[in-house]
Formats: structure tokens, sequence, C-alpha cells
């Protein structure tokens, strides 16, 4: 039987229960708030308080947040390959090629005996070879007489006799200098000309890269107007290396291209233009009388340096047909012989520069974009021995 507890003890049991209630509550909220505080304390802080360099404000316009512009890309340019080491990796090549005349000069001091059959297959070899009835009649003679006593028992000396007498056909006296100092201050103005179908601009484009290689400042002008693709062509050629392009729209004028190329290079300052021309067909009078007009107008602005006759070394005797008609029309000032690697008939350097007078300046030996290197006679007769 339970007993009625007294209203006062009632009242003592309460509080004492509600004081336990309020203690224990304030110890928890003591200790929360001691352990956030030790927390925050020990975590490292996100922001520094003494930052080493102000921050950079947000550019702002009104309310509305300005986004910087992202910063231009610099284009990637090749690095050309300097002239002096093409010329030994071109002589190289030219000694590993199935060069006809090559074959012919190193089988002449590989043979047995020297007899009136093996000059005869010699003679006739180096005429295949284009090298030209004069130039061969007198490269026998002389390897006749220097030859006849010790014949080729001493290979070091019918080398050396050989060599000697190659370096001379080839005329190392003849100034091969590229012409890229223009008068009065204007710019040197090489203008390209050749047939269809010899690469012209491809050479064009090799050309710049070589004289980009050389510190020169360099503008292309894409005067063959009639194919749609060459003027994207040499455009490409000349991003690779940061030149630019002087270009028309398909089928305009080529001379007028032409004179805007030179115009713009003049305006600029730039050290050398180069002019790239359609190819075409030597027997063709309307097309060179076109090309007539484009020197002509060109030289209105600047006096025109360099007249360059691209000839592809594959196609002999042909090519010096177009040699001459060209050199009638353009006065040609030096040639560039392309395709020398292969089966080649090398010949046709010695002959082109004996009919014409011109020198050979460039040769191609190869579809690389450096294969193109100015042309020596001692380089040239090296590359043919094998040495």
């Amino acid at each position: 039987m339970l007993t009625t507890l007294d209203p006062t003890l009632l009242w003592i049991i309460i509080g004492a229960v509600v004081a336990l209630v309020a203690i224990v509550t304030t110890v928890v909220v003591v200790r929360t708030r001691r352990a956030r505080e030790l927390e925050s304390r020990d975590r490292p802080s996100i922001e520094p308080t003494e930052p080493t360099t102000a921050p950079t404000p947000e550019p702002v316009e009104g309310d509305v947040l300005v986004e910087e512009p992202p910063a231009p890309t610099v284009p990637t340019t090749d690095r050309p390959e300097a002239a002096g080491t093409r010329l030994s990796r071109l002589r190289r090549r030219l000694a590993g090629s199935n060069n006809v005349l090559a074959q012919a000069l190193l089988g002449l001091i590989s043979t047995d005996k020297l007899d009136a059959d093996t000059w005869d297959d010699f003679e006739a070899t180096l005429i295949g070879s284009d090298l030209g009835v004069g130039p061969t009649t007198e490269l026998v003679d002389t390897l006749r007489k220097e030859l006849a006593i010790d014949g080729v028992n001493d290979p070091e000396r019918a080398r050396t006799v050989l060599r000697s007498e190659l370096v001379k056909l080839a005329d190392p006296t003849v100034d091969r200098t590229l012409n890229t100092t223009g008068a009065d201050g204007l710019p040197a103005v090489i203008l390209v000309v050749g047939v269809n179908g010899t690469g012209k601009t491809t050479t064009v484009g090799k050309l710049a890269r070589l004289l980009v290689a050389e510190g020169k400042t360099v503008l292309l002008g894409a005067a063959d107007t009639f194919r749609a693709a060459a003027s994207e062509q040499l455009q490409t050629w000349g991003d690779r290396v940061g030149v630019e392009t002087v270009r028309g729209p398909e089928g305009a004028d080529p001379a007028s291209v032409a004179f805007d190329a030179v115009n713009t290079g003049a305006d600029r300052g730039i050290d050398v233009v180069l002019v790239d021309t359609a190819g075409r067909l030597h027997n063709k009078s309307n097309l060179m009388d076109e090309l007539g007009k484009i020197r002509r107008v060109i030289e209105k602005r600047a006096p025109i340096t360099e007249c360059l006759l691209l000839l592809d070394a594959t196609t002999g005797q042909n090519g010096l047909i177009q040699a001459r008609v060209f050199n009638e029309v353009t006065d040609v000032t030096g040639i560039v012989l392309s395709k020398l690697d292969g089966s080649a008939k090398g010949g046709i350097v010695v002959q082109v520069q004996r009919e014409l007078g011109v020198p050979v300046k460039f040769i191609g030996l190869g579809e690389g974009a450096d294969d193109l290197a100015p042309f020596t006679a001692e380089g040239f007769v090296d590359g043919l021995l094998g040495e």
C-alpha cells in the first residue's frame, strides 16, 4: 500500500531533477563548443593570413564578369636544314644511286684492261648519259692520253685523273651564287619557270626553305592561277616556315598576281620575293608570250634578279630543247635540276651548261622537304665517284 508523499518533499525532488538536467546540459554544451574551438585551431588555414602578392581582381564591367581573351597560340614552324649539311647528305645519296653516268665512270676504273673495245663502250655510254658528243670526245681523248702508260693498274691514280677531268667538264669556275640582293632597297625577285609536271611549285617551296635557313625574309607569289591546288600547295609550303603567300582568285591574271607579290614585298622590306609560274609547254607560243608578259609587268615595280629554269634530269635531250626555248623568252640565269637521283642521266649537267652558257645552281635528289641543295662541280663529281 503506497503512502502519500509530503508535497514539500515532492517539490524538493522535482527541483533536484531539474537542476541535475540543467547541469548535464550545460556540461555537454561547454564540451562541444570547446571541441569545435580546438578542431578549428588545429585545422590548416585555406587562405594565407598575409598573402605575398596582392590577389588579381577579376575585371568587371558593371555587374557582369568580363572574361580575359585566350592567349594567342604561337604557330609552330619547321626549322629548315642548312645548306652545308644538305650537300654532304645529297652527295651520299647520289653515290648510292644507279645514275648512268656514275656507272660508266666506275666501270672504267674497275676494268682489268683498257683496250679499244673498252674505250668504245665507255664513249657510247657517256653519250647515252646525255653528256653530249663534244664533252664526251674531250673526256675520252684526255683519259686515253693520261692512262696510256699505266692504264688502270694504279686505281688511285686512275680515279684521281678521272675526277680532275670530270670537275673541269662541270666547270668549277662558273659563278653559281644566287642573287638575293635587290636594287635600291627593293627586294630581290626570283622567277621560277619550267614545263608541266617538273615539280615547280614544290621546288619553289623548297627554295623558300633554303633561303629561310640562310636568314632571309621571303615572300611567295602564287602566279600559277590555272591549277586550283597550286596556290594552296604553295601556301602550305610557306606556312611550314612562316612565310606569307600572295594569292589571287582562280583564273586571275598571273602577271597581276606576280606584280602584287613584288609590290607587297617592296612595301614590307622583304629580302626575296619568289614567284611561282604555271607550267607551260615550250612549243606553245601563247603560253610563252604570257611568260614574257609576267616578266615585263614585274619589272615595272622591281628588277628580276634571277630567272631559274627547272628541268627534270630524266628528260635528257628533250630537257635541253626546253631550256633553249625558255632561255630565248625569259633570259634564264640559272638551272635547277630535279630528280638527279635514281637512274637519271647525270650528263645533262654538263651539256645544258655548255649549250646555254647558264650554270646549274641547284640540284634535287629526293622528295624530302630539304632535298634541294646548291650545286658544286666538286660535290657532284665526288657523288658520282662514290667519294
